[in-house]
């Protein structure tokens, strides 16, 4: 599992959600070896945090969304327009389990 987060000001989240969902979103999804993607945001006061978080097949999957460094973020053409804060590296994490509840 790969993670990643961001930051908007407030007044540009849904702009941002939109541009995610017309850039990153694709990005991850046609992928081959892409498990799935989340995208997730939260208020936190004038700023509104983004977490992404995307499962992949192998390390090759991995390597063919991010590049030879798959430590590194992937960024989009806007995204200097929106982000005020962004993780430059991401967070990869060995899944062990997978549970499927109802709500």
């Amino acid at each position: 599992m790969r993670t990643w987060r961001g930051w908007t000001r407030a007044d540009d989240a849904d702009a941002y959600a939109a541009y995610l969902m017309e850039t990153g979103h694709p990005g991850y999804t046609s992928t081959p070896g892409n498990r799935g993607v989340t995208f997730t945001r939260r208020d936190d006061g004038d700023r509104v945090e983004f977490l992404l978080t995307s499962m992949w097949d192998s390390w090759e999957s991995v390597r063919a969304f991010a590049g030879p460094d798959p430590e590194r973020a992937v960024f989009y053409p806007q995204d200097d327009r929106f982000l005020v804060d962004r993780e430059l590296t991401v967070d990869h994490y060995e899944v062990f389990a997978v549970g499927h509840g109802t709500v």
